[in-house]
């Protein structure tokens, strides 16, 4: 598999990464083995976790795998921290809680340090730059390679790494940016995805495939195995609505030109766009993991893109548009 770098740094990862959303809840020792097993051998090596992720056992079970199946060297890890089972208070970027937060993570990973260590979500609550600081700490420490962020809209995004830039050699530059990016959800594009291509930081997108919609498989109903048949439905439901279809179809229709299939049209898309490193492909097993990874094989023609843009092409008004049409 092809790899790249993430963001302006000399980190390299593989072009998909391998996401444990579902470790330790829906997907069993058994499958996540045969899971990580089959994203090793085709060449992958970034996977992506979660401190809370099945609770904890997602990097419970991924530290029980790594070593017994895979080398420790071969995979780039991946984690995050700050987001907290509290209702009163979702997320927590304190710099006291994101480091107790990383030691239980590499307890559980058993792992010395991770690849990439991100923060969950922007807590307004605290200081940015103590939350940054966190960053700082955790890399100098040696416990973290690399360092990141998840969920941060445009301006926070901005706002932290040109902190972060502000000291070259005191701070850690932020190397990527964990987002939700699909031809279902091209929100990224009206701040996030510009700011980090300007600050050289690397897009992971997570639910590629638009929660599992992309794949087609709600096209004439909802499988009784799936997402949306489950208590996760209203995590599917936004994206099953008359505007989504329209895309889907296009996507099934370029799909069958290209003899490839919707999985694979709608993963190449968003791997391919500016400024995307490593799109994070969840699987409830190897069967559904090795059918996305077959994506590495294809291309989409320029043509079949720009359908696709055009069929899925978000509104973006005031003020990103041109100001000489106002």
């Amino acid at each position: 598999m092809e790899q790249r770098h993430l963001g302006r740094t000399g980190l390299r990862v593989s072009r998909i990464g391998l996401g444990t959303l579902t470790w330790g809840r829906d997907t069993d020792e058994h499958d996540a083995a045969d899971q990580l097993k089959a994203f090793w051998e085709a060449g992958g090596t970034l996977v992506d976790t979660a401190d809370v992720y099945g609770g904890g056992e997602a990097e419970y079970l991924l530290g029980q795998l790594v070593e017994r199946l895979v080398p420790r060297r071969d995979l780039i890890i991946s984690t995050k921290a700050g987001s907290v089972p509290d209702p009163d208070r979702r997320f927590d970027g304190s710099r006291g809680h994101l480091l107790a937060a990383l030691d239980a993570s590499l307890a559980r990973l058993g792992t010395d340090y991770v690849d990439l260590w991100q923060i969950h979500a922007f807590d307004a609550a605290t200081p940015l730059e103590e939350t940054l600081h966190a960053l700082d700490i955790a890399v100098s420490s040696g416990r973290v390679r690399y360092a990141g962020v998840s969920n941060f809209c445009g301006w926070q995004l901005a706002k932290a790494a040109t902190w972060q830039l502000a000291s070259p050699g005191i701070r850690t530059r932020l190397a990527g940016t964990q987002m939700e990016y699909s031809l279902l959800q091209r929100g990224v594009e009206r701040e996030v995805l510009p700011a980090a291509i300007d600050l050289g930081i690397g897009l992971l997108p997570s639910s590629p495939l638009g929660r599992g919609v992309l794949t087609g498989k709600y096209r004439h109903g909802t499988p009784a195995d799936s997402r949306a048949a489950s208590d996760m439905a209203p995590f599917v439901e936004p994206y099953l609505d008359e505007a989504a279809s329209r895309i889907v179809d296009a996507v099934a229709t370029a799909a069958e030109g290209l003899a490839a299939t919707p999985l694979e049209v709608a993963l190449a898309w968003v791997r391919d766009r500016p400024g995307v490193v490593a799109p994070i492909v969840g699987a409830r097993n190897a069967q559904q993991l090795t059918a996305a990874l077959s994506v590495e094989s294809l291309s989409l023609p320029d043509e079949i893109c720009q359908a696709l843009d055009d069929v899925s092409a978000p509104v973006h008004r005031y003020p990103d548009q041109d100001w000489s049409t106002l």
